[in-house]
């Protein structure tokens, strides 16, 4: 598969929601003074207080400078911006947006009722480059990070029934690094293939089902890779379309 651990795209399950949301906390480190109870810093609250979230997550789909996908018109239900995955330099090199019920781990589990989901990840299309520090070289991206990123996203939203909570982070374990497998041989008998629109035009993804849900990859004509998964709808009459208006999105 075309990424190295060097880039964010193939080191971490970037959609996982817990993952995510501890990249983007506000850095407070070693330098950061403790309040001494000084006027002047008393009539300063607001330089302190924390960005929220949902403004961090929008500014770091703004910072991009690729196109955005997600669901095109045909589907009318709600939607959300999710997480974006950076380089060590800033650089947004993916992220994700929601479709449908906001997922969870446990949803089904608890509430006895089936979530209906689809999740668009976009990664940007990068040639072979050095990295920030100019120590090595990051490979380019390709279907197959588009592949892996959804197939770990899917399983963070996943908890086999009758698994006990302590042995849920094992199996995550053995399930990411079976899906980086397989997002590594995708034109392997476990994956399909099923055309899809991309911006009015039919477009060819690698296509594969677990009993957790679904799983798709593919390549668009403007110069990013797509990925999706989802569970309680279809994938079979999905479409996907750039995102002109991030304010559509909650």
């Amino acid at each position: 598969m075309e990424t190295t651990s060097s880039s964010l795209v193939g080191a971490q399950t970037a959609e996982a929601p817990a993952a995510a949301d501890a990249a983007q906390e506000p850095h407070t480190g070693p330098h950061t003074s403790p309040h001494t109870g000084d006027p002047a810093e008393a009539q300063q609250p607001e330089a302190a207080a924390p960005v929220p979230a949902a403004r961090r997550t929008a500014e770091g789909f703004l910072a991009a400078d690729f196109p955005w996908y997600g669901l095109d018109g045909a589907f009318t239900g709600p939607r959300r911006l999710m997480q974006v995955g950076t380089a060590a330099d800033g650089t947004v090199e993916h992220g994700s947006t929601g479709h449908g019920d906001e997922p969870s781990a446990r949803g089904e589990i608890a509430t006895g009722e089936k979530e209906r989901f689809a999740v668009v990840i976009t990664v940007a299309s990068n040639p072979l480059r050095r990295s920030s520090d100019g120590t090595g070289v990051l490979e380019a991206t390709s279907v197959s990070s588009a592949a892996w990123l959804a197939g770990s996203g899917l399983l963070a939203y996943s908890w086999p029934g009758q698994m006990d909570h302590a042995l849920r982070n094992d199996w995550l374990d053995q399930q990411t690094e079976a899906a980086w497998e397989l997002a590594d041989d995708l034109d392997g008998e476990d994956w399909s293939t099923l055309s899809l629109p991309v911006d009015g035009e039919p477009t060819t993804f690698h296509y594969r089902e677990s009993e957790f849900g679904w799983v798709l990859a593919g390549s668009t004509g403007s110069g990013v890779h797509l990925g999706a998964y989802g569970r309680g709808m279809s994938a079979y009459g999905l479409g996907f379309a750039a995102i002109s208006d991030l304010g559509t999105y909650e």
